[in-house]
């Protein structure tokens, strides 16, 4: 290794570098280069000959993560760098699978179910089971077994803990439904992946032994949002050398929702005894000032371990704080912030992002944003993988790969229109589930079953497609193979059925996905439709970000972990909103959103603004607010406000005293509807609502120049409505 490489680096980051055997604990602050510390590590452990590539595994969270990993660790070894494990968990899991999927009772064929294959599959499960579906959501459902198994719980062992329990009870009999369905389709959730990998190393000792001996050395990326079951699965593989290296920053730990344990990141030194702790505090993204802003809000928190971000960069400006009388007057000041500083001072949309605590605060802002002429991209939209079209070519794909998958089968066996209906594929179901074998399979052996004969003519037409089609697949490129799909399927013959500006979108959408597989084909050691519909898989929205384009960026703060902007928009910093109201009375969850403003903080390298409304509008209702207890951490003398001694809004050259109210903007909402304009109620009036239709006001109470109603709507219930921006008829 070029010692030129080790003399960039500061004196922590060097002793991170150098610090090869045994249990390491790197407490990586954010921006405090952690990924040039892991590159560096890697490429320091091989010149030193302590390892080979192929005996270093490397895992982190996101695709873009691992590959931004790899392509360093190529840069500084060259070719030899492909060889280092650099994955996620799950991609990690899946080679290790692969090679010995023959000791889990999967086949080599097995698809990987996304969620919207789960909520098919559990639907089948509540409908089988008589569940009522009002109580039993399939969302719920399916996030309780999610948590089931983040916690290696079987369906035997979640049984046995929660008979007793009514509603848990009755997930207990849909968590053992729903992975009997998964198996008799050959095909493992999210979650599987890692449980699956996890108890193939427990059950199979020489399998164990064989990972423990191959990886000298272990890394571990974002540790602190790693589950139990990841927990596991990294310290059974680092049993053998315990060479373990796990960086994260207990102060980012923000996915317990998604089961991630900060427990796992503060028990390391009490799990490995003799851990050496390294802490990297020194920041290169940000200026003092938002760093001062976010050591004084997380230093709030208890259960972390403590440490304090400093830079060399600067003090940089003060951090702006601009109170806003309502939503609307929130996301014009943000639109037309940002409009004058892309035109007077040069700055790129690009270096925009706008961070929020929930998705649906991006309605208002995308309003504003359109208002002023502002191009932006939302990262948390509609996926490419989620258009109905490509879900169709990948459910062909993954038929053909693995027939006995339910799910793709059901999808696609009637698309395009081949007489085949829902009660000739339900009837078919019905004998599968009977006698626990796969819809293609009871397909295959028609002869066998009376009451299927007279399907024969048909059903044997797909069944002969798909055979077909799975013989010519290993036979050419996954590209072409997708043309041949949508040739032999009939689907190229829909899409000419289309109108002309639809069949366009949709045959440049298949397009993309040809040109997806080119990127695979081109990429892969050894590519294949396993590797290529894994690819597919375990693709993630972040993966879709390409911050070359000029757009502003909206996301929720959850999804801006890892990334970083010049100058961010923190808007909504409420109570109740951020921290979210559930979490005002609960000290864990309270402490773990303070942790996302500390990300959120911390994602900015320039300029940081945060944005809070006196009135915000939701689910209907319109409520006074205060600001953030978050907001009142931050000292003084870090803060610009933007806001008048009479708490007037200063925006522009537009009239202090106005308020921005979405009729001010062009919205279509009714004059009548608007006290400001001339329309009051009283109690007693009738009036009708676009959504809960017709109703009678029952209180009225006057809040600044508007009015609040409570109004009883037939058939809804009572609603409270602000009669500026409710849109009300007067009848």
């Amino acid at each position: 290794m070029n010692n030129s490489l080790l003399n960039k680096l500061n004196d922590k980051q060097k002793e991170a570098v150098t610090t090869t055997e045994g249990p390491v604990l790197i407490l990586a602050g954010a921006g405090s280069g952690k990924t040039t510390v892991l590159v560096n590590r890697i490429a320091y452990i091989i010149d030193k000959g302590l390892a080979q590539p192929y005996e270093i595994l490397a895992i982190t969270f996101t695709n873009k993560a691992a590959k931004e990993l790899q392509s360093r660790i190529e840069n500084i070894l060259g070719i030899g760098g492909a060889d280092v494990w650099a994955s996620t968990f799950h991609s990690a899991c899946i080679k290790i699978l692969r090679k010995f999927i023959d000791y889990t009772g999967y086949d080599k064929a097995f698809n990987i179910f996304d969620r919207s294959d789960q909520t098919a599959v559990i639907k089948e499960c509540i409908k089988e089971l008589n569940l009522n579906s009002e109580q039993f959501q399939p969302k719920g459902i399916l996030n309780e077994i999610s948590r089931a198994k983040d916690r290696l719980i079987s369906p035997t062992e979640y049984e046995r803990r929660y008979s007793s329990d009514y509603y848990q009870g009755k997930v207990a009999k849909a968590y053992a439904l729903y992975q009997k369905k998964l198996k008799e389709c050959n095909a493992m959730d999210f979650d599987d992946i890692i449980v699956v990998t996890v108890n193939l190393l427990n059950n199979n000792s020489q399998i164990l032994e064989y990972y423990q001996n191959k990886f000298k050395y272990i890394s571990v990326d974002e540790y602190q949002d790693t589950n139990h079951a990841q927990y596991t699965l990294i310290s059974l593989l680092a049993d053998g050398h315990k060479n373990i290296c796990v960086v994260g920053d207990d102060d980012q730990s923000i996915y317990k929702f998604r089961g991630a344990d900060i427990g796992n990141i503060l028990s390391f030194e009490q799990q490995y005894k003799s851990a050496k702790v390294i802490k990297l505090e020194q920041n290169y993204r940000s200026t003092q000032t938002i760093l001062d802003a976010a050591n004084n809000v997380i230093r709030n928190n208890k259960g972390r371990t403590g440490k304090s971000l400093w830079t060399e960069s600067g003090e940089g400006t003060p951090i702006t704080i601009f109170e806003a009388p309502n939503e609307y007057d929130e996301g014009h000041f943000i639109a037309s912030r940002i409009k004058k500083l892309h035109t007077e001072d040069d700055i790129p949309y690009n270096n925009f992002a706008l961070l929020y605590r929930t998705n649906a605060q991006s309605r208002v802002l995308e309003e504003m944003l359109i208002r002023n002429s502002v191009p932006y991209k939302i990262l948390a939209g509609t996926r490419f993988y989620d258009r109905k079209e490509i879900k169709d070519i990948i459910a062909y794909l993954r038929c053909i790969f693995n027939p006995n998958d339910n799910v793709s089968l059901k999808r696609i066996i009637n698309e395009p229109k081949r007489g085949i209906g829902k009660t000739t594929v339900d009837h078919v179901a019905q004998i599968a589930d009977r006698e626990d074998m796969s819809i293609y399979s009871i397909m295959c052996n028609m002869e066998d079953y009376e009451e299927l004969k007279k399907l024969e003519g048909k059903l044997m037409p797909f069944l002969t497609l798909i055979l077909e089609l799975n013989m010519q697949m290993t036979q050419m490129p996954i590209t072409d193979f997708i043309k041949e799909v949508c040739e032999k399927t009939g689907y190229n013959a829909i899409l000419n059925g289309e109108s002309k500006m639809d069949k366009l979108a949709k045959t440049e959408n298949i397009n993309e996905l040809i040109n997806v597989a080119a990127e695979y084909e081109k990429g892969a050691e050894e590519p294949d439709m396993a590797g290529f519909l894994e690819s597919v898989a375990l693709y993630s929205d972040i993966d879709d970000y390409d911050e070359d384009v000029d757009n502003v960026l909206l996301m929720t703060m959850h999804s801006a972990k890892g990334l970083e902007f010049p100058i961010v928009f923190l808007p909504g910093l409420e109570d109740g909103l951020f921290p979210n109201i559930s979490a005002i009375d609960d000290y864990d969850e309270l402490e773990e959103e303070r942790r996302l403003c500390y990300v959120g903080i911390t994602r900015a390298k320039k300029q940081l603004y945060i944005t809070y409304a006196q009135l915000r509008t939701q689910y209907g209702r319109s409520t006074v607010s205060r600001p953030s207890r978050f907001v009142k951490e931050i000292p003084q003398q870090l803060i610009n406000y933007e806001i008048t001694a009479k708490n007037k809004v200063a925006i522009g050259d537009r009239d202090a005293d106005a308020s921005f109210t979405p009729a001010n903007f062009g919205f279509k909402i009714s004059v009548d509807s608007v006290k400001r304009e001339g329309a009051s109620y009283s109690v007693g009036d009738k009036v009708s609502h676009k959504k809960f239709g017709k109703g009678t006001i029952i209180d009225v109470k006057s809040v600044g120049s508007d009015q609040r109603l409570e109004i009883d709507f037939e058939g809804v219930g009572t609603k409270s409505l602000m009669a500026a921006y409710a849109n009300l008829t007067k009848l």
